[in-house]
């Protein structure tokens, strides 16, 4: 279900906006990034006796999938949010841009064919099975069952840990948690690392959802899974992953019962989040960020 995947990639938006309030929309980059990273070790690294063993390739492409947009991610908030953290709110978010049209640019130029799109390897069985009358593929299934799990799994973490405790005392207030001894920039750092975990899983599961990749696939993702942030409440990680599962769910009726509705799935995406913000306008569940002076 796409759904699943918007929610993953919103996991990262609704993260880094919560705690520094930066609207990251290279974050749909990162997942891009990803699923080529996921691709090439699976394409050029993997010996051809593993790529058939789903129990190997699998961690495999998800590991440096992870690797891959961690590395991008990290670097990104070194080098290019860092510097301009106390400036004025526009110049962080025309940066974002900047890095998101550079990413996809160095993917177009250095991939090794040069090709838009490329296939993905189906690693998940491509079976089907029934329920109440509907066709479910497996790879939906699981692409659902790891979003879920990786929703509750950022929950634990973040009121659990002390980690997770920082990156809320941070979201709060910056100033007071560097008085009580916390390294923002380490928590910062994290924060980007742990989105950029969750976008990589997501790009491997759309890749093996339409056996198919391409470098623009962050840009029109990237925006939706902002608008789920949105829309399940900015901050929220429940929200997020709602938010995400609503607009797939929208994107599927219009294309099954809208005329034409294929060419308007994304137009009636956004038609949502306006009619759901006119309501309510935090969001479903409620905006989670500290207001700051």
């Amino acid at each position: 279900m796409l759904g699943a995947t918007y929610g993953l990639i919103a996991l990262g938006y609704t993260m880094v906006y919560g705690i520094i309030q930066l609207i990251n929309f290279a974050h749909g980059e990162i997942f891009m990034v990803g699923a080529f990273g996921g691709l090439t070790v699976y394409r050029y690294w993997l010996p051809d006796s593993m790529t058939t063993n789903v129990w190997v390739a699998l961690p495999a492409v998800l590991l440096v999938a992870m690797i891959v947009s961690i590395a991008v991610a990290v670097l990104m908030e070194r080098l290019a949010y860092r510097p301009l953290r106390n400036a004025p709110r526009l110049a962080p978010l025309i940066t974002a841009i900047g890095v998101s049209i550079f990413l996809q640019e160095a993917v177009r130029l250095f991939y090794p064919d040069g090709k838009r799109q490329q296939a993905f390897p189906q690693l998940i069985s491509s079976g089907t099975f029934d329920v109440a009358g509907v066709t479910v593929p497996w790879v939906s299934v699981f692409v659902v069952v790891v979003a879920v799990a990786l929703m509750i799994g950022l929950q634990v973490f973040v009121k659990r840990t002390k980690t997770g405790k920082a990156m809320r005392a941070t979201s709060q207030d910056p100033e007071s948690a560097k008085l009580m001894g916390i390294d923002v920039d380490r928590v910062i750092v994290i924060t980007f690392v742990i989105g950029a975990a969750l976008a990589a899983v997501a790009g491997v599961m759309q890749g093996m959802r339409f056996a198919q990749i391409d470098f623009r696939i962050g840009f029109i993702s990237g925006l939706k899974a902002f608008t789920a942030a949105v829309l399940g409440g900015i901050g929220n990680i429940t929200g997020a992953v709602l938010g995400g599962f609503l607009l797939g769910i929208v994107e599927a009726m219009a294309t099954q019962y809208v005329p034409h509705g294929s060419s308007w799935k994304d137009v009636w995406a956004f038609v949502v989040l306006i009619a759901v913000l006119v309501v309510r306008p935090g969001g479903l569940l409620g905006e989670r960020v500290a207001t700051r002076a």
